[in-house]
């Protein structure tokens, strides 16, 4: 359907497009081919003039025309003397305005219904003669009105055409698209691995074809890191659960009450990886949020041995729930490799702070630092959840964490400083 409605607006604004240039020429030639039709009227009605009054002479004080043997010319042609008609049959119907222009002594042009009156002075000694011809506008006219009919056929003919080309051309054209489409749902349902490899595109639908493979592609990769995050999830929220029963059965067979400090322990846990994975998934750049950093590393902290070398004033642009949850999985991280040691330091870049988190472990291998982000990657007897949270975390909140290969525990987190207000 929308598809349909996308082809008719096409369609709609060619026809409009075409309908208005066709206007358009059709007013131009019309207005062109007047002016010719007038221009020759006029040369017309200047040749009958100069033609006759070459035959106007004088002769013994008399006006005379040399040659007048022409009944034609008589209709069209008159020629008046001191006011008085001396050769010509003027019609009645025009008697009036021919003798108007007879007795004015200057040249001049006017139309008088469908006939166009020219008037010439003619230079002779002592009389004042006039030549007045007429020129019939009918077939001049007849002309416009036949070429404007047929400019008009042609221009609704050329609309049509356009309109027929333009709905054959967006068929066409939006055929390949509709196809896509019906192929990408189909592969999507039975073989989402499926790639359209039009191979190097030559036209636009080509880069169309190219721009969705790419997009099939992320969706994929996404859909399948969604899908092993799930699973560590699973695992990750397991491990305490899985600690909470075998403790509830033991006291259950034993008949003793439950040790509360491993009820609370694996409580903690469970409720550190929720709370975790919540953010992982709501948390979003907030302009006005804002924290201070030395406050938010020991909440993460929470009592466990982690020295903490973060000045007092460092404050970052991220609400304090969520800086928590992106250093907890860091310092878990660092506890679980780490010897003897591990600590937080923190340094100021200008618009940003720059988050240390260090410990005196193994480290990471220069060739896995950017894998140990991804979901079920892990350096030990952890699930490989943890670091793949960080970085969900660090992506929304408008922060950037990576790994360092030295030799020691080394992960770095770059937060947006708070901006001073002036």
């Amino acid at each position: 359907m929308a598809v349909t409605g996308f082809r008719k607006r096409v369609v709609a604004l060619t026809v409009l497009i075409a309908t208005t240039v066709v206007a358009i020429l059709v007013v131009v030639s019309h207005v062109l081919l007047s002016g010719v039709t007038d221009t020759d009227a006029h040369d017309l009605a200047h040749t009958r003039a100069e033609a006759v009054a070459a035959n106007v002479t004088s002769e013994g004080g008399r006006v005379l025309l040399t040659e007048n043997g022409s009944e034609a010319m008589d209709e069209v042609a008159w020629v008046y003397a001191d006011g008085q008609l001396i050769d010509g049959d003027v019609p009645p119907s025009v008697v009036a305005r021919v003798e108007e222009l007879a007795d004015s002594r200057r040249s001049q042009t006017i139309t008088v219904g469908d006939y166009l009156l020219y008037a010439k002075p003619v230079a002779t000694d002592g009389h004042h003669v006039m030549v007045i011809v007429r020129v019939d506008l009918t077939p001049y006219e007849s002309s416009e009105r036949h070429s404007l009919t047929l400019s008009l056929i042609l221009g609704g003919l050329a609309v049509l055409l356009a309109g027929g080309v333009a709905h054959l051309v967006v068929h066409r054209a939006l055929r390949v698209v509709h196809e896509m489409a019906a192929l990408a749902d189909d592969w999507g349902h039975h073989e989402p691995g499926r790639r359209f490899n039009l191979g190097a595109p030559r036209d636009e639908f080509g880069e169309l074809g190219q721009t969705l493979d790419r997009l099939l592609e992320r969706v994929e990769t996404a859909l399948a890191d969604e899908r092993r995050l799930t699973e560590e999830i699973a695992h990750e929220l397991r491990t305490p659960l899985t600690v909470l029963r075998g403790e509830a059965q033991l006291a259950q067979l034993s008949g003793e009450p439950v040790a509360p400090n491993a009820v609370l322990s694996e409580v903690g846990r469970l409720d550190t990886a929720i709370t975790t994975i919540l953010h992982a998934g709501r948390a979003r750049t907030d302009d006005g949020a804002r924290c201070g950093l030395r406050s938010a590393a020991r909440q993460a902290i929470s009592g466990r041995a982690i020295e903490v070398a973060i000045p007092a004033t460092a404050e970052v642009a991220v609400a304090l729930d969520v800086a928590v949850s992106l250093l907890s999985p860091l310092l878990e991280n660092g506890l679980r490799h780490a010897r003897s040691r591990v600590w937080v330091t923190a340094r100021n870049e200008g618009e940003t702070i720059v988050v240390d988190v260090l410990d005196d472990g193994p480290g990471f291998d220069l060739a896995d630092v950017d894998r140990v982000f991804e979901a079920g990657v892990s350096g030990g007897d952890g699930h490989g959840l943890g670091l793949a949270v960080v970085r969900r975390i660090a992506a929304s909140a408008g922060a950037k964490v990576r790994a360092i290969a030295e030799g020691r525990g080394h992960v770095e987190v770059t937060l947006p400083a708070v901006r001073a207000t002036t």
